[in-house]
């Protein structure tokens, strides 16, 4: 639980740093084209943050390997979707392009691992 919690945090924590420099440093560098590439790649780790906060409830509840592997996707697809979307707004290069879906794929993987996850916790108080 405390990994994903300080991972989701720490993500969080990039997400806004990464946003405001997309909004006061990055803007007059790069075209509107490439500003709004950036700003998807920091709305989707911000996105994926949050879900890593909720595998870190999910594990406090006693979730197994599902919830492993959702917060091990989570942090894939930011990476590889985030991170290819960080780098063709930055760059304007399209090198990376071919990666953003597979961390597309990585985010759907985690988000059904941690409904798969969840589902046994249905019982529970407020489930």
């Amino acid at each position: 639980m405390k990994l994903w919690l300080t991972i989701g945090a720490l993500s969080g924590f990039l997400s806004v740093a990464l946003g405001a420099f997309a909004a006061h440093g990055l803007q007059a560098r790069v075209g509107p084209a490439e500003l709004a590439v950036f700003e998807t790649g920091a709305r989707y780790q911000m996105y994926h943050a949050l879900a890593l906060l909720a595998v870190a409830w999910v594990a406090a509840q006693g979730g197994g390997t599902a919830t492993t592997v959702a917060g091990w996707a989570f942090i894939a697809g930011t990476i590889l979707f985030s991170g290819s979307l960080y780098y063709l707004g930055l760059t304007g290069s399209r090198a990376l392009v071919m990666i953003t879906p597979v961390g597309g794929l990585a985010f759907l993987i985690g988000w059904l691992s941690l409904a798969v996850a969840g589902w046994p916790l249905r019982g529970t108080p407020g489930g």
